[in-house]
């Protein structure tokens, strides 16, 4: 019996030493993570672009006010959400916002307003 106990305490030793072991092995072959910003060349890398906007709601009126920091014309759209299932959603047209420039734009619903937010593409993109 006493042998039978030896052999399983030096068993359990052995796969918990392996074990460890192997837990080990595995965190120093892990590769350290890399920036990926390092590793792209510069005409990849993400440029500053896009005018700041803020939108205000006053009760079913929606303004957008855009503002271009950046030397590139942005266009700006103002998308707005209606609260209600039969109030139309609504999508305003391109405004092209020019550098050093700003622009504002609205929209609206026929009662509540669910959400309102802008995007932006180059004006240079059709």
């Amino acid at each position: 019996m006493r042998a039978l106990h030896r052999g399983t305490a030096a068993f359990a030793t052995a796969v918990a030493l392996f074990t460890g072991m192997a837990v080990a092995a595995e965190v120093r072959a892990a590769p350290a993570p890399v920036d990926e910003a390092v590793g792209r060349p510069a005409a990849e890398q993400p440029e500053n672009f896009g005018a700041s906007c803020h939108t205000v709601v006053e009760g079913s009126q929606v303004t957008a006010y855009c503002r271009n920091p950046y030397p590139d014309t942005d266009r700006v759209r103002l998308h707005v959400e209606c609260a209600r299932w039969w109030d139309l959603d609504t999508d305003s047209a391109p405004v092209v916002v020019l550098p050093a420039d700003h622009a504002q734009v609205t929209g609206r619903c026929w009662k509540e307003v669910r959400a309102a937010w802008t995007t932006h593409e180059p004006a240079g993109r059709n």
